[in-house]
């Protein structure tokens, strides 16, 4: 893989088709209403690029940060795109979930683990609505082919598996564990936390949570490794992924060869030490 100069890709399926993100570009294709592939690309935008390739606890919340500040973008550069939370049903579970976990925090008590259990698997609630749409998974499951057999040098995508192992959903799992013994930990030590010290708490989960994937990404042939993948590897087999149709597949095939064009162009640069897919 390294005599090809191989990039470390991530990406973000959308409702119509496929956003792909490298070291210094996003590139995204989309089917629009007529049914022609629409194509656009663009650099990305950087917070605090030092500390997000070298200081630890920092870099993983700042790159979620980069990710998210691409959509933006993306909506700008190519209009014909439809964005994952772009239905009223997602919407509508982001607010029914924000209301129900309100109403649990405000009744009191200290925290225990069964309810900041509870509060996390509620949070998964807009995600899994989302999902629904079998689009946006099949495109979810583009991203992963495309980008696996860019990775294992595969010529046809589509056979390539569905679940990649460095799939965003492998955070799953240990955010909702750190999240909810650290709000635990942090009702035990305080006395009526407030939302900073809450927020710190959800900042530190996720850090921790990139770390530890970043790691597995390093180590991914040992047996710790493996069984960091399994639940978010499961999650895909089960609701995060759909088999595409060959009319995805070429959407994503655009995506790719416009990723690999801008990058190329750009030429050598640093690469990230992980990027979730």
């Amino acid at each position: 893989m390294a005599d090809r100069n191989e990039l470390r890709l991530g990406g973000m399926a959308l409702r119509n088709g496929l956003l792909i993100h490298g070291p210094t570009h996003w590139a995204a294709a989309a089917r629009d209403r007529d049914g022609e592939i629409q194509v656009a690309s663009a650099p990305k935008p950087t917070i605090a690029p030092r500390v997000a390739e070298r200081v630890p606890g920092l870099r993983g919340p700042l790159k979620l940060l980069e990710a998210m500040a691409v959509l933006p973008a993306v909506r700008r550069g190519l209009p014909a795109a439809k964005l994952p939370f772009e239905d009223w049903r997602v919407l509508a579970a982001v607010g029914g979930t924000l209301a129900a976990s309100g109403i649990i925090r405000r009744r009191g008590g200290a925290a225990t683990a069964g309810r900041e259990s509870a509060l996390q698997a509620l949070g998964l609630l807009p995600a899994m609505v989302a999902l629904r749409d079998r689009n946006l998974a099949a495109y979810h499951g583009v991203e992963h082919k495309a980008i696996g057999a860019y990775e294992q040098g595969v010529e046809d995508p589509a056979t390539v598996p569905k679940e990649h192992d460095r799939c965003g959903s492998n955070l799953i799992a240990p955010m909702m564990v750190l999240s909810a013994a650290g709000t635990v930990l942090l009702d035990r030590l305080t006395q009526q936390p407030g939302p900073l010290a809450r927020a710190g708490v959800g900042i530190g989960s996720a850090s921790i949570a990139v770390e530890m994937f970043a790691w597995s990404d390093r180590n991914h042939d040992t047996s710790l490794a493996r069984a960091f993948h399994a639940p978010g590897r499961e999650i895909q087999r089960l609701i995060a992924t759909k088999e595409p149709t060959p009319d995805q597949m070429e959407v994503g095939a655009a995506a790719l060869a416009e990723i690999l064009r801008v990058e190329q162009e750009q030429g050598p640069g640093e690469e990230p030490e992980s990027a979730p897919t």
